[in-house]
């Protein structure tokens, strides 16, 4: 029986996950450089890929840069890492910069802000776009860990998953040895903080989605006084525990999959007559998964990427018709509409090879805390997952945090940015991923958050398309009215 080694859930938007070919940010293309605000030497980019994972035209609208920045803050003067950025610049009369965070921990803003321009086009009349791969991600001193992922993704049940854990953590200390204990959301604030001077702005107006947001609430935290425009959308409680979010998170996916259900039922659904019926037949598929992984060319539709295959279209209700008619082709022998849905969130890309997005998440949260739960710990916890959403539970799993090289800390649990401008945090009623209760718990921590809750479904209020939504989050960015406490939208 096979198993996802990693035994917490990325938070990323339905836009993250794309791959790039691995060429740097910001590498020259013979154009002469764009005239720009602060110290960044802003140039055409090159090595972006499209959302088919096939390189990207060129698009004179579209620039790179890069930031220099220490690799340890404690020593300001020593080594440094650059940053890679990317820039959209206004169409209209320039406000400033719009700082994105689009998710993860391991999300490339580089790749994703391409691909969700679109969304914020009224945004962009006003501001320059901007978004960075933070560092330990991708460009920006990437976390590598040796090997292939697809080894570490898929853990059979009789194999001893701590003893892989505790090698996957030993490969990461060989290739990223260095920039391991520095990475995580404290150090990643303060190069919020040096990012916002190098495009020249007084105060950061910023935009974080799912782990955006706790990048977003520890920047406030940090700097309170340089706190612009503020929106944290998919909110995240970093003050829960390993156990609390797995859980958590297990109930916001199976409220998500039930939903899923009772929609492909009123749709005529392939998987069922009725929504238990729907249940039961992807329940079905992934155990037979277990014992015979579906061959989708020279690879397999193996359980453990199942699971992150039924997963991922549970995170946009715009992408359900993808999982059921995957489930739908797989029980006829067609897994490849489930692959290419597990390939989208490991960050797996055409050629075989990964995106940072996994090694990077993994490095981020290790440092992000001081929990080392042990395997035994972790298979307490999994079964308690097990109870909820079974497609979630990860037996043979190790715990790789308790065998990380790197210290952790639990500096950026504490939240509170008092003395900063009204920061606007969104909450979605259906979200799976950073359930709504979160929005109720950071809106609190923050001391200056103002609440406004979505009744929808799907992870990342914004992206959803709610007119309500996108109408309360840009007449604020744009004029600065800030939407009344209490403010609701309904569900599209």
């Amino acid at each position: 029986m096979k198993k996802t080694l990693f035994t917490f859930l990325v938070c990323v938007t339905a836009l993250a996950g794309c791959g790039t070919d691995g060429e740097p940010a910001g590498k020259p293309s013979g154009k002469p450089a764009a005239q720009s605000t602060g110290t960044v030497t802003w140039s055409a980019c090159t090595g972006l890929t499209g959302a088919d994972g096939k390189p990207a035209a060129p698009d004179p609208a579209v620039e790179c840069g890069k930031v220099a920045v220490p690799l340890d803050y404690a020593k300001p003067t020593g080594d440094t890492i650059d940053l890679a950025l990317i820039r959209i610049k206004a169409t209209g009369d320039r406000l400033g910069s719009l700082v994105f965070n689009f998710g993860g921990p391991g999300g490339s803003g580089v790749d994703t802000l391409p691909m969700a321009r679109q969304m914020f086009a009224g945004l962009g009349t006003r501001y320059d776009l901007v978004s960075f791969d933070p560092r330990g991600v991708e460009r920006s001193a990437g976390i590598k860990c040796g090997g292939e992922l697809d080894k570490l993704l898929d853990v059979s049940a009789d194999e001893d998953g701590d003893k892989l854990a505790k090698e996957f953590a030993t490969a990461c200390e060989k290739d990223s040895g260095k920039v391991l204990p520095h990475v995580g959301t404290v150090n990643a604030a303060q190069d919020l903080d040096r990012i916002r001077a190098a495009v020249g702005d007084e105060k950061l107006n910023y935009f974080g989605m799912s782990y955006g947001t706790h990048l977003g609430a520890v920047y406030a935290t940090k700097f309170p006084a340089n706190v612009g425009r503020f929106v944290l959308d998919s909110a995240y409680d970093p003050t829960v525990t390993f156990e609390e979010r797995a859980v958590i998170q297990a109930t916001g996916f199976a409220k998500a999959f039930d939903a899923f259900a009772e929609s492909c039922v009123a749709q005529s659904c392939e998987l069922g007559k009725t929504p238990d019926e729907v249940e039961q037949t992807v329940e079905k598929l992934m155990d037979g998964l277990k014992t015979k992984p579906l061959k989708v060319g020279d690879r397999e539709l193996t359980y453990g990427l199942g699971q992150l295959s039924v997963i991922t279209p549970l995170y946009a209700k715009a992408t359900w018709p993808m999982l059921e008619q995957g489930a739908a082709a797989a029980l006829k022998g067609d897994g490849s509409t489930l692959l290419t849905l597990a390939d989208s969130y490991t960050g797996r890309k055409p050629d075989g090879t990964y995106s940072t997005m996994m090694t990077s998440l993994q490095a981020i949260n290790c440092v992000d805390t001081a929990e080392r739960p042990t395997a035994a710990e972790t298979a307490e916890i999994n079964e308690k997952v097990k109870e909820v959403f079974p497609i979630l539970a990860s037996d043979g799993s190790g715990a790789v945090c308790a065998h990380w090289p790197a210290k952790g800390t639990d500096e950026a649990k504490k939240i509170d940015a008092t003395g900063s401008a009204p920061i606007v945090v969104i909450g979605g009623k259906g979200d799976p991923a950073t359930p709504y209760q979160w929005a109720l718990t950071l809106t609190e921590q923050l001391k200056t958050g103002v609440l406004v809750t979505y009744e929808g479904e799907g992870h990342g209020a914004y992206l959803s398309g709610s007119s309500c939504v996108m109408r309360a989050v840009d007449t604020y960015m744009l004029t600065g009215k800030v939407p009344g406490a209490g403010s609701s939208c309904p569900a599209n």
